[in-house]
């Protein structure tokens, strides 16, 4: 706290005759004297360490959009790290620190994509699994015709396909895309198919991985190529198909 340059000394009592209650006096001596409690202190305020896990959080956000934008702007071609990082107001170093390539962050934009996509979706942490309303044909045409819209959204069909090339020719991006995006999504289609093999609506001796590519890879494959459109129609079309080599035999 700061004190007063020249503190006040205290002054000598004038010689008076000393009264019987001094204690008037030594009140009176003490009220005379400033109070340092009574002196205004200066105000002072720590300087605010930045937070460097919110300036990542935000840079990281950026670049994720930035890129997303790019590739369904441009093309994945033409996208490169120098317009992600002009484009998310970053330093193309602050890129190459965290991702070796165009296409990781690419892949680590789509993961984080499809992440808020299901929680905007209202889906809970960890919730992947297939409706089971103990109607398995139904709950087929449900998640085909819900991937469908997906792949027909520009949101998501510029990145898928670009992921999707590029892993074709950089084997530890197309490893990594087929761990993060594509065994989840077919291992959640196998889980229901054994679910309703237990159930009995479904024939035991069907390997449920084979009957999930026999639903998913036609409309992929359709999608990819551009072979014809992709519907509503065509995704009930290959459950009714698939559901002929499913049914329980008598």
């Amino acid at each position: 706290m700061p004190t007063p340059e020249n503190p006040v000394s205290e002054s000598p009592v004038s010689e008076s005759p000393v009264s019987e209650n001094p204690e008037p006096q030594a009140a009176e001596a003490r009220t005379s004297r400033p109070s340092a409690a009574k002196t205004p202190a200066a105000k002072t305020h720590a300087p605010k360490t930045p937070d460097a896990s919110r300036r990542s959080e935000r840079s990281r956000r950026a670049i994720f959009d930035a890129a997303l934008a790019l590739v369904s702007e441009t093309g994945y071609a033409k996208t490169t790290i120098e317009g992600i990082a002009a484009r998310a107001g970053v330093g193309k170093q602050t890129i190459y620190r965290w991702w070796p390539s165009k296409a990781a962050v690419l892949l680590d934009a789509f993961l984080d994509l499809a992440a808020r996509a299901a929680e905007e979706a209202g889906a809970a942490p960890g919730d992947t699994e297939l409706p089971d309303t103990g109607d398995l044909a139904a709950d087929l045409r449900l998640v085909l015709r819900a991937t469908v819209d997906e792949l027909n959204n520009p949101r998501y069909d510029a990145p898928t396909r670009a992921l999707a090339a590029e892993g074709s020719t950089d084997p530890e991006l197309g490893a990594r895309f087929t761990s993060a995006l594509l065994e989840p999504q077919l291992n959640v289609f196998a889980r229901r198919i054994e679910a309703a093999q237990a159930a009995g609506q479904a024939d035991p001796d069907v390997d449920p991985r084979l009957a999930t590519e026999l639903l998913v890879g036609p409309l992929h494959h359709r999608w990819l190529h551009r072979t014809g459109p992709l519907t509503h129609a065509y995704a009930d079309a290959l459950v009714a198909l698939a559901l002929r080599g499913l049914t329980p035999r008598a």
